[in-house]
């Protein structure tokens, strides 16, 4: 939930998430706070709905595992789970699909990086630094790194892509070229990366 909302200024979105009195599940009510830059208070609302709705059949970890496990691809793990998530919520909307994001297509030129979902994965798989290890059996040499805008510049700056769209591709390079460094963990080089470019520590 907070790795979909991960957009825009920090503050912001942590403000948003704390703000937010879950109880209103139970209640069925909508609070007027549930709004959130390009979601309407109904968009937010009916994504907490799809987690729960979701949560009654399986679990994310689960969805996302019956797509991994065909070629140890992490965007085919991702292509199950959104196509899931939008499979058992027929509402739709700018905002919400915006949230969830598109099903991933097979090219990767010119296409999302997909930056939180890969950070949720990130989150998820990786048992060290500040990540929490809970889903077993995925490799963290198969992840991709969560590429925004600070790490895309900052990789082009010190030579480690020559990708200057930042899309997929970018994100799929600049892993492979981390893996150089660490072909088992490439992704623990994110964090560093992101911070030089969010510092502007290179000129």
């Amino acid at each position: 939930m907070a790795s979909l909302f991960a957009y825009g200024n920090v503050k912001a979105i942590l403000k948003f998430l704390n703000s937010i009195d879950y109880n209103f599940l139970n209640s069925g009510k909508i609070p007027n706070n549930l709004y959130y830059r390009f979601q309407t208070q109904k968009d937010t609302y009916e994504f907490f709905k799809t987690l729960y709705m979701l949560s009654q059949e399986d679990s994310l970890e689960n969805i996302f595992k019956k797509g991994y496990k065909k070629e140890e691809n992490v965007l085919d793990g991702l292509k199950e789970l959104i196509h899931t998530i939008y499979k058992i919520n027929p509402y739709r909307s700018k905002g919400y699909e915006f949230l969830i994001g598109k099903i991933p297509p097979n090219k990767t030129k010119g296409v999302s990086p997909y930056k939180r979902w890969m950070m949720f994965l990130r989150w998820m798989v990786r048992d060290s630094d500040i990540d929490l290890g809970l889903w077993k059996g995925i490799k963290k040499s198969n992840l991709i790194i969560p590429l925004d805008t600070h790490t895309h510049k900052t990789s082009l700056k010190l030579g480690l892509i020559n990708r200057k769209s930042y899309d997929l591709q970018a994100a799929i390079e600049l892993t492979n070229k981390l893996k150089e460094f660490d072909k088992n963990d490439p992704l623990k080089y994110d964090f560093l990366l992101y911070r030089i470019g969010q510092f502007k520590l290179l000129s």
